[in-house]
């Protein structure tokens, strides 16, 4: 149970500057897309079958696109800003297919910071190991907030 435990938070909306960046990078791995194809049932044949996906113009099975968004939605909960994030809005653009096996690089870079709304503007492109742009995005994220104490206060006029 974890009443009253402490649990590491992200950055508060004070501790957040415009311009910071951070850098991360994913592979795309088997058990990742077989999680997710398990996960939501999906059966595309555009993501898993070679024979349809050489078929078509992308020539060989492709990452699904809300697959790819996961990546990003985990990287603002895990780190910028951090666990007790929210997204509130976003706007993803996927440019070029992502292929099984590749290797991404995502940058984010904070771009506004509305104290007075509680809410941050965070810029958001993957490039492939080709250093072509995939994807980008455009995010609204609410940060943590405190956490309010659990312990009453009707007490402390006695």
């Amino acid at each position: 149970m974890l009443i009253g435990k402490k649990r590491k938070l992200g950055r508060k909306i004070n501790e957040i500057q415009i311009g910071e960046k951070l850098e991360m990078q994913e592979t795309i791995e088997d058990k990742d897309l077989l999680l997710y194809l398990g996960l939501t049932n999906d059966n595309n044949p555009l993501f898993i079958q070679h024979d349809y996906a050489t078929l078509t113009p992308f020539k060989k099975p492709v990452v699904p696109q809300i697959m790819l968004m996961g990546m990003v939605t985990s990287a603002v909960s895990k780190y910028l800003p951090g666990p007790g994030s929210s997204i509130t809005q976003s706007n993803f653009h996927f440019v070029k297919p992502v292929y099984h096996y590749s290797k991404l690089t995502f940058l984010f870079e904070i771009t506004d910071v509305d104290r007075n709304n509680h809410l941050v503007d965070i810029k958001v492109s993957a490039k492939n190991e080709e250093d072509k742009e995939v994807l980008y995005a455009d995010l609204q994220v609410c940060p943590p907030y405190p956490p309010k104490p659990i312990t009453s206060h009707t007490m402390e006029n006695f």
